[in-house]
């Protein structure tokens, strides 16, 4: 399935006003035919501030208080959606790509990259995983890098607090008891796993890559929101800190074929990419 072209709004004004916001500050859309859902998700903070309209929250965010509530606005906007073992045979697959790489990696410690991780519950996941294979195994963990464009998801990643139906989404009834805490009405993520995670802010579109060079880099469903010439750039960022034999993962609904040449379908794992050519090479981080 090819990754859809996201071609400039047909908002009214206000609403177009808040995608070029979007855009903006995460590099991000939004797809025309979903232009409902920025009234929907804006509601809870024309609440909170008080505003009436979005031709109102426009005027809000161009005085010269805007700033103060910029980063509220499109925390909003963003697609957060996400659930614990989300498409678990895919991580499964990692998990035993990952396997193979660590026997063949002579004692080095094996990186992962958790792109786009929203609220944290794919890198948890993938920690969970990890840890039991290594306690089954006795595989190393490898190192887990988790980020995001939103500080407000990175903090609550990092806090590894969910609600009663976050822990439900996906999430045996086995893996919640072992590696959670029930507090008051919400579950806590226990510290023995939170830190196996390294969490930090990262805009894929505007940030310099992270440094060092990764083995399996996951970006799931978030690509399909940027426009063409930006996931261009996203790639090759990507084939750039994945080392040779490494991998990258996407969304059900996302494919390198047509979208890029930095990357070619694996041969050994059905659905995964691997870098093209030559993957050490170094990319200008800057947007032409």
């Amino acid at each position: 399935m090819l990754i859809p072209d996201l071609s400039p709004v047909s908002f009214n004004p206000a609403m177009q006003a808040l995608d070029k916001l979007l855009e903006s500050c995460t590099g991000q859309q939004i797809a025309s035919n979903r232009a409902w859902r920025i009234e929907t998700l804006l509601k809870p903070v024309m609440r909170d501030l008080g505003i009436a309209s979005l031709d109102k929250l426009v005027a809000a965010l161009a005085s010269s208080s805007g700033d103060n509530i910029r980063e509220t606005v499109v925390d909003a906007l963003l697609n957060q959606e996400s659930s614990f073992f989300r498409d678990a045979p895919v991580l499964d697959m990692v998990a035993d790509a990952v396997a193979a790489m660590a026997a063949e990696a002579n004692s080095r410690r094996l990186k992962i990259w958790s792109a786009a991780c929203a609220n944290g519950q794919e890198p948890l996941s993938l920690a969970m995983l990890f840890a039991e294979r290594a306690r089954d195994t006795g595989m190393p963990e490898p190192d887990i890098l988790a980020t995001d464009v939103s500080e407000m998801a990175v903090n609550r990643a990092r806090a590894g607090r969910f609600s009663q139906f976050e822990i439900q989404r996906g999430l045996p009834v086995r893996r919640m008891i072992q590696w959670f805490d029930a507090i008051d009405v919400d579950w806590q993520a226990r510290g023995d796993l939170l830190r196996r995670i390294n969490f930090r802010r990262h805009n894929l579109v505007g940030d310099p890559a992270p440094v060092g060079r990764f083995d399996v880099v996951l970006c799931r469903n978030v690509l399909l929101y940027l426009s063409p010439d930006k996931r261009r750039h996203v790639f090759e960022m990507l084939s750039s800190i994945i080392r040779p034999g490494g991998l990258l993962v996407l969304g059900a609904g996302e494919t390198v074929i047509g979208q890029t040449d930095a990357f070619v379908p694996s041969q050994r794992y059905r659905g995964l990419y691997e870098p093209a050519g030559n993957p050490g090479r170094r990319v200008d981080q800057r947007l032409g």
